[in-house]
């Protein structure tokens, strides 16, 4: 019998000061039995940067033709693509005749390699690329409960993450920029 994904619900008050957007979140997130905590909250990350009317988590791991998080229009278009993660050039250069707006968060040890061996080619694609601290994101894992109420507050290229079991800083670099 295969593992069920372990279920995640978040209460976050979100303070996007960037963008002058405040908002009060109710996700129920699912752990996929291969994913891990790490990526899970790398997607909380990117949801959170990303947060504006319409944007929800899709499948991710458990269908490879869709994103992680996106943004449908009423016709089904997408208009928003984000994958977490160091997907392949194949993959981003897909997303982007998909989608009207395609964003990659990495987050791994492994970002570096990843990008390196791949930015001639990300180059040419209509695609922004951004890059999660590693080391932060393993400490935002420590955070980590069942339920939480969660304070995230954007700044720049910096989110302040507080709970019940801590506060975390989380910044990301821009690799690419392309809208």
């Amino acid at each position: 019998m295969a593992t069920k994904p372990t279920i995640y619900k978040l209460r976050i008050a979100l303070s996007d000061l960037e963008r002058n957007y405040y908002d009060t979140l109710n996700l129920t997130i699912a752990l996929h039995p291969s994913e891990t905590p790490e990526r899970m909250m790398a997607r909380v990350m990117a949801y959170c940067i990303n947060a504006q009317e319409g944007i929800s988590f899709a499948k991710g791991l458990s269908d490879v033709d869709e994103p992680d998080i996106w943004i449908r229009t009423m016709d089904q278009q997408t208009s928003l693509w984000i994958d977490v993660g160091e997907p392949s050039h194949d993959r981003v250069k897909k997303a982007s005749r998909q989608a009207k707006q395609v964003r990659v968060y990495s987050f791994n040890s492994k970002s570096d390699v990843w990008w390196d061996q791949g930015k001639s080619k990300f180059g040419m694609l209509k695609a922004d690329i951004f890059r999660f601290n590693h080391s932060e994101i393993e400490a935002l894992t420590e955070l980590l409960a069942r339920t939480m109420d969660l304070s995230v507050t954007i700044t720049g290229q910096s989110a302040y993450v507080a709970g019940e079991n801590g506060e975390v800083e989380v910044n990301w670099e821009i690799l690419q920029s392309k809208t």
